[in-house]
C-alpha cells in the first residue's frame, strides 16, 4: 500500500510540474508564433497558436531596419563584463564583510543592505550626472561600470562565505604565511565558486534584459543594446507586432542557449547555497 501511495504521489507531482512547465513556456511559444505572422494574426480573437511562414522575412527586416547584430554584440559585451565583474568584486566585498575585522564593518554592511530598499529609478538622475561628467554618455562603459557590483551580490556572497568557510581554516592559512589576497584567491574563492557562478549568471541575465538605463544613456544606433534595438523597431504611432516579436525572439535565443548549457550548473549552485548552514 505504501508503494502504491508513493507512485501515485510521484505521478501527480510530475503531472503538475509538466503543466507548470507548459504554462511557463507558452508565452515564449506565442512570441514565436507572432514573430512568424503579421500584426493582424497577432490581434485576432482567439489568438493564433499555429506558426506562420514569415519568420525569415521578418528576421531579415529586423536586421535591415536596425543594426541588430551589432546590438546583440553590445549586449554580449556588457552582460559578460557585468557578470564577471559581479562574480569577482562582490566576492571580494563579501569576503571582507564576512571574514575580515575592521572598524565600522557592521555599519557599512547595513548601509549596503539598505541601498536595496531604494528604487532603481531614484538613482538614474545622479547616476546620469556622474556619467555625463565623465563624458561616458553613449558609451558601453556607462552601462558596464555601474553594474560591476550590486548590493544584492555583496549580501549574497557575504552570507555564503560566512556559512561556508570556517575561521580556523583561514587562520591556518595565515599561520602558513598567506597574505589576505592569497587567502581569498586560493582558499575562499574556490570554495564559493558555485555561488559566484550563479551570481555572475544572474548579473548576466539582468544586464542582457535591462532597458531603462541603456534607454537613457545610449544615443546612437551603433551603441544600442538588444533591448534598445527592439524599441527602435517601433514607431511612435503604430507597432508592428510581428516585427517587434521577431526582434524579441532573436534577442531571447542567446538566453535559451545559455540556459541549455549552464542551467543545470546554475540550479546546482543555488541548491548548494540553500543547504548551507
Amino acid at each position: 500500500m505504501k508503494v502504491r501511495t508513493i507512485e501515485r504521489v510521484r505521478w501527480w507531482t510530475y503531472a503538475g510540474l509538466g503543466l507548470a512547465a507548459l504554462i511557463s513556456l507558452f508565452p515564449l511559444y506565442w512570441m514565436f508564433v507572432v514573430s512568424t505572422s503579421d500584426t493582424a494574426a497577432a490581434r485576432q480573437q482567439p489568438p493564433a497558436v499555429v506558426p506562420g511562414g514569415n519568420f525569415l522575412h521578418l528576421a531579415t527586416t529586423v536586421f535591415e531596419t536596425v543594426p541588430f547584430l551589432r546590438a546583440l554584440l553590445n549586449s554580449l559585451i556588457v552582460a559578460v563584463s557585468i557578470g564577471v565583474g559581479q562574480a569577482l568584486l562582490c566576492s571580494l566585498a563579501g569576503f571582507a564583510f564576512a571574514k575580515l575585522r575592521f572598524r565600522g564593518r557592521n555599519t557599512l554592511f547595513l548601509l549596503v543592505v539598505l541601498t536595496m530598499t531604494v528604487p532603481t529609478q531614484l538613482s538614474i538622475i545622479p547616476q546620469y550626472m556622474i556619467i555625463s561628467k565623465l563624458s561616458w554618455v553613449d558609451t558601453l562603459q556607462a552601462l558596464i561600470v555601474p553594474g560591476l557590483a550590486s548590493a544584492f551580490g555583496i549580501f549574497w556572497m557575504r552570507q555564503h562565505l560566512a556559512t561556508t568557510i570556517s575561521d580556523e581554516l583561514l587562520q591556518a592559512a595565515r599561520i602558513d604565511g598567506a597574505t589576505t589576497w592569497q587567502v581569498f584567491w586560493r582558499i575562499a574563492f574556490p570554495l564559493v565558486r558555485p555561488a559566484a557562478f550563479v551570481l555572475g549568471l544572474l548579473g548576466f541575465v539582468t544586464a542582457w534584459n535591462d532597458f531603462l538605463w541603456p534607454f537613457v544613456v545610449l544615443k546612437s544606433p551603433e551603441m544600442y543594446t538588444a533591448q534598445i534595438a527592439i524599441k527602435a523597431l517601433q514607431n511612435n504611432y503604430d507597432v508592428d507586432l510581428g516585427l517587434a516579436m521577431s526582434g524579441s525572439f532573436l534577442a531571447t535565443i542567446p538566453m535559451l542557449i545559455l540556459f541549455v548549457f549552464v542551467g543545470r550548473r546554475m540550479v546546482a549552485g543555488i541548491m548548494d547555497g540553500a543547504f548551507k548552514g
